[in-house]
C-alpha cells in the first residue's frame, strides 16, 4: 500500500483545521492539471508543511480529482478551499500562478484534488517529516506505507486517533498482516464516502460535463442532482446523481419531471395545468438520456423508482 506526502501551505492547513472537523477538503494546484490525479480512490495523502514547519501536520483519503473553473470549485466546496470568501480563494491562487494576467472572477482551470474526511493536528502532535525528505520535492512524493519512513508516519497518523475515528476512517483502515496485525491489521484501500462538493464534482464529470437530457454544456447552467435527496436518506454517490440544467433540476426536485427505470425523460401533465405552459418541455418527453460511460456509475434504478413514487407529480 502507498500513499502520498503532499507540500502544504500552512495558511490553507491552519484554515480548515479551525474549522474542523469536516467531511471533505479541496487541495487545489494553481495550474490546472497537476501531479496525484490518477491515485485510486482511498490512497492516504499526509499534509507535509512547508518551511519553516517541516513536518507532517495531518492527513486526509483521496476521493476525486478534476480541474475546474476556480469559480466552481467555490461554489462546490465553499470554505472547504482553505480561505474564508472567493476573493481571498482567488488571491492566494494568484500567488502560485506562473502568469501576470489576473480574473476576479476565476474563470481560468485549477487542478483539484478532493480530499474525504481530513484531519489535521494540533502543532503538539505534528510527526516528524520523512528523514530523507529532498528541498527539490516541489509538490509531493509517492511514499510506501509499509516499511520505512512512510510505516513511520502512517502508524503515527494512526496513533493520534481516538479509536472511533479510525473506525470512520475510509482509507487507513486494518484487518489483516501488510502493516501490523496485532496494532491496525491490513492496510486496505477502501472506497471514501463522498461530500457534498465531491458529489457535484464527480457527477459533472461522470456525465462528461453536459445535461444528460439536453447535451446542454454550459457548466454555468448545470447542476448536480441527487435522485433521493439526502435529507431523504439518499447518498452523495455518483449512481444517485443525474447532471441536469438548472431549470430542469428545479423542475425535478419539485416532481414535474422525472427519468424512468428504463432511462427515459418524462414530464408530468402536472406542468401545463400548473402553469399553463411547459412548450420548451414537452418535446423532451420520452427522451433516452445520455448515460455515464462507466455502467457502475449508471442512474441508480431503486432511486429512480423512489422519485417516481414520491416526488413525480404523474
Amino acid at each position: 500500500m502507498r500513499g502520498v506526502i503532499v507540500n502544504t501551505d500552512y495558511e490553507w492547513f491552519a484554515f480548515l483545521r479551525e474549522r474542523a472537523p469536516l467531511d471533505e477538503v479541496n487541495f487545489w494546484q494553481p495550474s490546472g492539471r497537476g501531479p496525484f490525479h490518477d491515485e485510486p480512490p482511498g490512497t492516504p495523502f499526509f499534509f507535509r508543511l512547508k518551511k519553516p514547519y517541516e513536518a507532517i501536520g495531518g492527513f486526509a483519503v483521496f476521493a476525486h480529482a478534476s480541474t475546474l473553473p476556480a469559480w466552481l470549485a467555490w461554489e462546490s466546496f465553499g470554505e472547504a478551499n482553505g480561505a474564508p470568501d472567493f476573493a481571498a480563494m482567488v488571491s492566494r491562487i494568484d500567488r502560485y500562478r506562473r502568469t501576470r494576467e489576473r480574473d476576479p472572477l476565476g474563470r481560468y482551470p485549477i487542478g483539484c484534488l478532493m480530499l474525504s474526511q481530513p484531519v489535521f493536528f494540533d502543532e503538539s502532535e505534528w510527526i516528524e517529516q520523512p528523514a530523507n525528505w529532498g528541498q527539490q520535492t516541489v509538490v509531493g512524493r509517492h511514499e510506501d506505507l509499509t516499511a520505512g519512513e512512510g510505516r513511520r508516519i502512517y502508524e503515527a497518523c494512526l496513533a493520534r486517533m481516538r479509536d472511533d475515528i479510525v473506525a470512520e476512517s475510509a482509507g487507513l483502515i486494518a484487518r489483516g498482516d501488510e502493516i501490523d496485525r496485532a496494532r491496525f491489521g491490513n492496510a486496505v484501500l477502501v472506497r471514501p464516502r463522498l461530500g457534498q462538493g465531491t458529489f457535484r464534482v464527480a457527477v459533472t464529470d461522470a456525465y462528461g460535463r453536459a445535461c444528460t437530457v439536453t447535451g446542454e454544456h454550459s457548466l454555468p447552467a448545470l447542476d448536480a442532482a441527487h435522485i433521493k435527496p439526502y435529507s431523504a436518506g439518499g447518498e452523495h454517490a455518483v449512481h444517485n446523481g443525474l447532471l441536469l440544467r438548472s431549470d430542469i433540476h428545479r423542475l425535478f426536485d419539485k416532481g414535474y419531471v422525472t427519468v424512468s427505470g428504463d432511462f427515459r425523460f418524462e414530464v408530468s401533465r402536472r406542468l401545463k395545468d400548473d402553469f399553463e405552459n411547459g412548450r420548451s418541455y414537452y418535446p423532451l418527453q420520452g427522451r433516452r438520456i445520455c448515460l455515464p460511460g462507466n455502467e457502475a456509475e449508471y442512474p441508480d434504478r431503486v432511486a429512480l423508482a423512489w422519485h417516481a413514487d414520491n416526488v413525480f407529480l404523474g
